[in-house]
């Protein structure tokens, strides 16, 4: 659970409450888990800040006086938006199952919820997109299961060769990578001279502009963590 806590940090969620006390204290304890939290009162303010912000999450209330959540997320599906969506409601998922299953909804929960019901519930809507999340340096993680780079909330685009190599290095923890292993797996069994591993490990650092990796003379590489 730690992990996936941690993993938490890379997405940015919308929460719409219309409730104000409510809304102010869950939003207070989110704040600890995601790198930007925002609140609304209704539908309407929801989707504008959706439109503004872009969260990956959207954490909606059904029933809300200034308009429903149902609403807000019609309108975000009908624009093709793939964000994860879990909606809250003090009535039973029953009443509204089929609605919620043509929108696409990635999870339900039954009102009143604690931050530890919320948190649990957003982990399982995020499923694989969170599970095996590592930290590689401050803001920056590495999904082993995506082969994917994010730093805060943007993907870094890499190369097959690039997303290999850091899997490796995630296999090896704080083991040293070493430069036959790098040249067995990474280039394939070719010759894999040092400079060209020097490019590669340059080129590399370029784009994942936080320091993440140790350079161990004469061996090889490995994480920082």
């Amino acid at each position: 659970m730690d992990d996936k806590l941690d993993g938490l940090k890379r997405f940015s969620i919308l929460y719409v409450e219309d409730e104000e006390g409510i809304r102010v204290r869950l939003m207070n304890a989110l704040g600890y888990y995601f790198s930007n939290v925002w609140g609304a009162c209704d539908g309407e303010e929801g989707y504008a800040l959706f439109k503004q912000h872009l969260p990956q999450i959207v954490l909606s209330d059904i029933h809300m006086h200034g308009g429903g959540g149902i609403a807000l997320v019609k309108k975000l599906r009908e624009e093709g938006h793939d964000v994860t969506i879990v909606m809250l409601s003090a009535y039973s998922r029953e009443e509204y199952l089929l609605e919620l299953i043509n929108l696409k909804i990635d999870h339900f929960i039954v009102k009143p919820a604690n931050a530890q019901r919320l948190l649990e519930g957003i982990i399982q809507a995020l499923g694989d997109k969170i599970v095996g999340q590592i930290t590689l340096g401050a803001e920056l993680f590495f999904s082993p299961h995506e082969r994917k780079v994010f730093y805060k909330e943007t993907v870094i685009t890499l190369s097959r060769r690039e997303k290999e190599f850091l899997s490796l290095l995630h296999l090896n923890g704080r083991a040293i990578t070493t430069y036959a292993m790098i040249e067995d797996l990474i280039w394939e069994g070719k010759f894999m001279s040092m400079e060209a591993l020097k490019t590669f490990v340059k080129e590399l650092r370029k784009k994942v502009t936080v320091e993440f990796l140790d350079n161990v003379p004469q061996e090889g590489y490995r994480l920082k963590i």
